[in-house]
This record gives structure tokens, sequence and C-alpha cells, in this order.
């Protein structure tokens, strides 16, 4: 009876910490799901085309960069902030370098501070659309298309914001097979000899 009983506490807690993973597992898409939706959490909205509305009134936008520990790229912003008007599309540049010898693919995770702006800053076009591989020594210039929408001043919380921050994180992922497959060719080329 002893041993039945401990079985049975074995299999719940198996049980218990199947499940317990299964919801980190899945709480993560849930999340970015439910952030990009409703703009919480200073998840921006993306959009086809910029306002149809300019007001006169005008806004600062800062811009900053960031990189996981260990990820091989430089990677900043090319302008600290701008100032535009609320509805008009703004357009920035981000630098990405990749100093190593080796071909480094990265995926771009973003933010937008104060919360309460994040559902009002619009993307348009981003790099952080889809992932970006360098070669070694490849060094781009990244654009981010955008705009604030002009209900940012109707909002009960948001209409007080003057300045708003758009955060970038670069990370590394898996490179692509074609990248991959392309780095492995270059290092099966045979080298030129110099035979004088």
């Amino acid at each position: 009876m002893a041993l039945e009983g401990k079985q049975k506490t074995v299999v719940q807690t198996v049980g218990v910490v199947v499940l317990m993973g299964a919801l980190a597992w899945a709480s993560v898409p849930f999340y970015d799901w439910f952030c990009r939706v409703t703009g919480f959490g200073g998840v921006t909205q993306t959009a086809d085309a910029g306002s149809d509305v300019i007001l006169d009134q005008t806004i600062k936008v800062r811009f900053d960069a960031s990189k996981a520990r260990g990820f091989g790229w430089e990677f900043k912003p090319m302008q600290r902030e701008m100032e535009l008007r609320i509805g008009e599309t703004g357009l920035a540049f981000y630098e990405a370098y990749n100093p190593t010898d080796r071909p480094i693919a990265g995926q771009a995770s973003y933010n937008v501070t104060p919360y309460e702006a994040g559902g009002f800053f619009s993307k348009i076009d981003c790099f952080c659309f889809e992932e970006q591989v360098l070669q070694p020594g490849e060094r781009v210039e990244m654009p981010v298309s955008f705009f604030v929408d002009p209900e940012i001043v109707a909002d009960r919380d948001a209409k007080y914001v003057h300045t708003i921050t758009l955060s970038y994180t670069f990370y590394e992922i898996e490179l692509p097979e074609e990248a991959k497959a392309n780095a492995q060719a270059a290092l099966d080329q045979p080298r030129e000899t110099n035979l004088n």
C-alpha cells in the first residue's frame, strides 16, 4: 500500500512539472500576441502606409540600441533623436557592423517607452520585421519608417507624452541554410598561390 501511494505521488509531481513547463512555454507566444494586439508593454503597431492626418503638435522620438550579451555585432542608431509632427512619417537609420571573421545572423526585438505610447507608435517598414545576416566585415544601414498616430492626443494617459523612445535589442539566431551554404562554399574554395 505504501509503495502504491509513493508511485501516485511521483506521478502527480511529474504531472505538475510537465504542466508548469507547458504553461511556461506557451506563455511567451501568448504574451507576445497579447502585446501586439493591445500595444501593452510598449509594443508598437504596424501600418501599410503613413497617416492621413498630420497635426501641428510635435513629439520627440529618441532612438536606443543594445545587443544581447556575447552578440558579435556593433549596433547603434545613426541619430539620437528627431522631432516631428504627430502623424508625420519619420525615417530613421540604425547601423550594424560585423567585425568578426564569420557570418552572423541576427534578429531585433523592439520596445517603446513610455508604455502608454506603444499603441500609438506605428511602423510602416522596419529591419526588425525580418532576420538580418551580415558577412564578415560587412557594415549596413538599416531603415525604420514610422509615425505617431494622431489618436494619441485624445488618449487619457498617452496625451501627456512628449517624448517617445524606440529601443532595439539585437540577438544572434541560427544562420539560414542558404547563408550556411555560402559560408561553407567560401571556405571550400581553393586559395590562389603565387608561384613566382
